[in-house]
């Protein structure tokens, strides 16, 4: 009988969701689309913004194919009560402060289903990943050094996340900073 994900610790979960990547597969931008229908009826009732983000938001480049999605709601909203209804639809919780919450689907006993997400639920202007993920498809020679940044750094954090996400943080947070300036006042 297999643990629960709820009773694995942070390193039993790296080994059985390892960091793999793929080339880019159109079939990326339908699987958003399809998320995207149902939370846009899961929250229609509140105002949100909701985008493709991530490096599956990249045309061209090698990416995890995990589907990320930022939802963006205005501050008079309660993030926990959108948090609530995200919950009904299948994502799970990861983490959460008052600024913002990380939710998955996708993610079994056995390992990645067939579709995974990764669903980020914040507040309004915090959404620096749109402006990266905008210079990444209007600057494909950057984003061919950022794929190449990422196939050197997946073998040697394999099975560490944290690791993995800060190895690419300098080169992240220096084309975000060239889009925001560029894209000024965008989103």
């Amino acid at each position: 009988m297999s643990k629960q994900l709820s009773e694995m610790t942070l390193e039993e979960l790296w080994q059985l969701f390892p960091i793999y990547l793929t080339k880019h597969n159109d079939k990326w931008d339908t699987w958003y689309n399809e998320e995207y229908q149902k939370l846009c009826a899961l929250l229609s009732n509140i105002k949100v913004r909701i985008n493709h983000i991530g490096s599956t938001a990249i045309k061209t480049i090698w990416a995890k194919p995990i589907i990320d999605i930022l939802v963006e709601i205005p501050l008079e909203n309660n993030i926990s009560r959108v948090k609530d209804l995200i919950v009904q639809n299948g994502y799970i919780c990861m983490a959460e402060n008052t600024q913002s919450i990380s939710f998955n689907k996708g993610y079994t006993e056995h390992g990645f289903a067939e579709k995974v997400f990764h669903l980020h639920l914040r507040y309004w202007s915090n959404n620096d990943e749109l402006y990266f993920r905008d210079y990444m498809n209007n600057n494909p020679i950057i984003a061919k050094e950022y794929e190449k940044l990422k196939l050197s750094l997946w073998k040697l954090y394999e099975y560490n996340r944290d690791g993995y996400t800060n190895a690419k943080y300098e080169f992240v947070s220096q084309y975000t900073q060239k889009a925001k300036e560029e894209y000024k006042g965008r989103y």
